[in-house]
Protein backbone atom coordinates (compact mmCIF):
# COMPACT_ATOMS: atom_id res chain seq x y z
CA UNK A 1 0.00 0.00 0.00
CA UNK A 2 1.10 3.51 -0.74
CA UNK A 3 1.57 6.18 1.90
CA UNK A 4 -0.01 9.57 1.20
CA UNK A 5 1.45 12.57 3.00
CA UNK A 6 -0.21 15.96 3.48
CA UNK A 7 1.65 19.26 3.84
CA UNK A 8 5.12 17.77 3.51
CA UNK A 9 7.85 19.92 4.99
CA UNK A 10 11.57 19.65 5.52
CA UNK A 11 11.21 18.09 8.99
CA UNK A 12 7.74 16.58 9.04
CA UNK A 13 4.45 16.04 7.27
CA UNK A 14 1.26 17.29 8.90
CA UNK A 15 -0.42 13.95 8.14
CA UNK A 16 0.33 10.51 6.78
CA UNK A 17 -2.37 8.19 5.47
CA UNK A 18 -1.82 4.46 5.12
CA UNK A 19 -4.27 1.62 4.71
CA UNK A 20 -7.26 3.75 5.76
CA UNK A 21 -5.60 5.15 8.88
CA UNK A 22 -4.73 8.83 9.28
CA UNK A 23 -1.82 9.84 11.51
CA UNK A 24 -1.52 13.53 12.38
CA UNK A 25 1.65 15.23 13.52
CA UNK A 26 1.44 16.95 16.88
CA UNK A 27 -0.69 20.07 16.44
CA UNK A 28 0.14 23.26 18.30
CA UNK A 29 -1.26 26.78 18.38
CA UNK A 30 0.22 29.36 16.03
CA UNK A 31 -1.20 32.16 18.21
CA UNK A 32 0.70 31.42 21.41
CA UNK A 33 -0.34 34.55 23.29
CA UNK A 34 -3.65 33.01 24.34
CA UNK A 35 -4.54 31.00 27.42
CA UNK A 36 -5.15 27.24 27.46
CA UNK A 37 -8.75 27.68 26.27
CA UNK A 38 -7.73 29.75 23.24
CA UNK A 39 -4.80 27.50 22.36
CA UNK A 40 -6.84 24.30 22.72
CA UNK A 41 -9.59 25.72 20.47
CA UNK A 42 -7.02 26.66 17.85
CA UNK A 43 -5.29 23.28 18.00
CA UNK A 44 -8.58 21.38 17.67
CA UNK A 45 -9.39 23.59 14.69
CA UNK A 46 -6.14 22.45 13.07
CA UNK A 47 -7.11 18.83 13.82
CA UNK A 48 -10.55 19.33 12.21
CA UNK A 49 -9.00 20.88 9.10
CA UNK A 50 -6.43 18.12 8.64
CA UNK A 51 -8.95 15.35 9.26
CA UNK A 52 -11.24 16.84 6.60
CA UNK A 53 -8.34 17.00 4.13
CA UNK A 54 -7.67 13.32 4.90
CA UNK A 55 -11.30 12.31 4.26
CA UNK A 56 -12.32 11.76 7.86
CA UNK A 57 -13.55 13.65 10.92
CA UNK A 58 -13.54 13.67 14.71
CA UNK A 59 -16.23 10.94 14.90
CA UNK A 60 -13.59 8.48 13.60
CA UNK A 61 -10.81 9.10 16.14
CA UNK A 62 -8.89 5.97 17.10
CA UNK A 63 -6.56 7.49 19.69
CA UNK A 64 -5.46 10.88 20.98
CA UNK A 65 -2.39 11.96 22.92
CA UNK A 66 -2.48 15.33 24.65
CA UNK A 67 0.65 17.02 25.96
CA UNK A 68 0.21 19.91 28.39
CA UNK A 69 3.07 22.17 29.42
CA UNK A 70 1.49 22.36 32.88
CA UNK A 71 -1.13 20.02 34.35
CA UNK A 72 -2.66 23.08 36.02
CA UNK A 73 -4.20 23.63 32.55
CA UNK A 74 -5.94 20.22 32.56
CA UNK A 75 -9.40 21.55 33.48
CA UNK A 76 -9.28 24.39 30.94
CA UNK A 77 -8.18 22.04 28.16
CA UNK A 78 -10.88 19.53 29.13
CA UNK A 79 -13.60 22.22 29.04
CA UNK A 80 -12.78 22.88 25.37
CA UNK A 81 -12.29 19.17 24.62
CA UNK A 82 -15.70 18.29 26.09
CA UNK A 83 -17.38 20.86 23.79
CA UNK A 84 -15.47 19.56 20.77
CA UNK A 85 -15.53 15.77 20.98
CA UNK A 86 -18.79 14.19 19.75
CA UNK A 87 -20.75 12.40 22.47
CA UNK A 88 -20.56 8.65 21.99
CA UNK A 89 -17.36 8.98 19.94
CA UNK A 90 -14.82 9.72 22.65
CA UNK A 91 -11.54 8.03 21.69
CA UNK A 92 -8.97 6.34 23.88
CA UNK A 93 -6.88 9.24 25.17
CA UNK A 94 -3.76 9.93 27.19
CA UNK A 95 -2.93 13.30 28.72
CA UNK A 96 0.49 14.03 30.18
CA UNK A 97 2.56 16.97 31.32
CA UNK A 98 5.56 17.57 29.09
CA UNK A 99 8.08 20.27 28.32
CA UNK A 100 7.07 21.31 24.81
CA UNK A 101 9.57 22.39 22.16
CA UNK A 102 8.17 25.94 22.13
CA UNK A 103 7.78 27.22 25.73
CA UNK A 104 4.93 29.52 24.60
CA UNK A 105 2.84 26.50 23.57
CA UNK A 106 0.55 25.24 26.30
CA UNK A 107 -0.85 22.18 24.51
CA UNK A 108 0.08 19.78 21.72
CA UNK A 109 -2.34 17.15 20.42
CA UNK A 110 -1.53 14.02 18.37
CA UNK A 111 -4.39 12.19 16.64
CA UNK A 112 -4.89 8.89 14.86
CA UNK A 113 -8.17 8.41 12.98
CA UNK A 114 -9.84 6.04 10.54
CA UNK A 115 -10.74 7.34 7.10
CA UNK A 116 -14.36 7.32 5.94
CA UNK A 117 -15.35 4.43 3.73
Amino acid sequence: MDIERLHVGKRLSEAAIHNGTVYLAGQIAEETGGDIVAQTREVLGHVDRLLEQANTDKTRLLSVQIFLSDLANFDGMNAVWDEWVPEGNTPPRATVEARLANPACLVEIVVVAAQRD
